[in-house]
């Protein structure tokens, strides 16, 4: 089949020390909760009010339930690379080869190059990013020269695909 997906990767942010913080501050905000709005004791030398214990504890809930659902999906298919950096993009972006000047597998410092992790824009004419965690990633380099760099976690595999579609095309 023509469309069948000739590589698949879905990635998150399965980071211990990010969930660890998230974890902290909800915990930290549960406890403001539970002390100053339910008990109607007074959490902390400077506590904040009720209502912004419940609009800051509701945005850091909101927080943590976004970065559970985030992911980073990418897809290569005889006509092109579809990515898709859900929620943030709801359906997949597709590059048709004919759009694509070059394509390769390269290491990379995220922060450095991109400021980190996320869907990010690099200084410097670096272009755009989406990873969400380590090193390696697919560059592409576009006909009008703009870049692209999708982080991957299986750096191998995407290389032996690349190189079988670079030689097809």
């Amino acid at each position: 089949m023509q469309n069948d997906p000739l590589f698949s990767e879905k990635q998150r942010f399965s980071q211990w020390w990010i969930w660890l913080i998230l974890l902290a501050i909800n915990g930290i905000f549960a406890t403001a909760f539970y002390v100053q709005v339910i008990n109607g004791q007074t959490f902390g030398d400077k506590p904040m009010s009720n209502n912004e214990i419940v609009i800051v504890g509701s945005l850091i809930v909101s927080i943590t339930v976004l970065f559970r659902y985030l992911s980073l999906e990418t897809i290569i298919k005889e006509d092109g690379i579809y990515v898709r950096f859900f929620p943030i993009h709801i359906a997949y972006k597709k590059y048709t080869w004919d759009k694509i000047q070059k394509v390769f597998v390269r290491q990379y410092n995220p922060i450095t190059e991109y400021g980190g992790w996320g869907f990010r824009y690099g200084i410097f004419g670096a272009g755009k990013a989406l990873n969400v965690s380590g090193n390696m990633g697919l560059q592409i380099i576009f006909n009008n020269n703009s870049r692209l760099l999708i982080g991957t976690q299986k750096p191998s595999e995407l290389k032996t695909c690349i190189n079988k579609i670079n030689t097809a095309l």
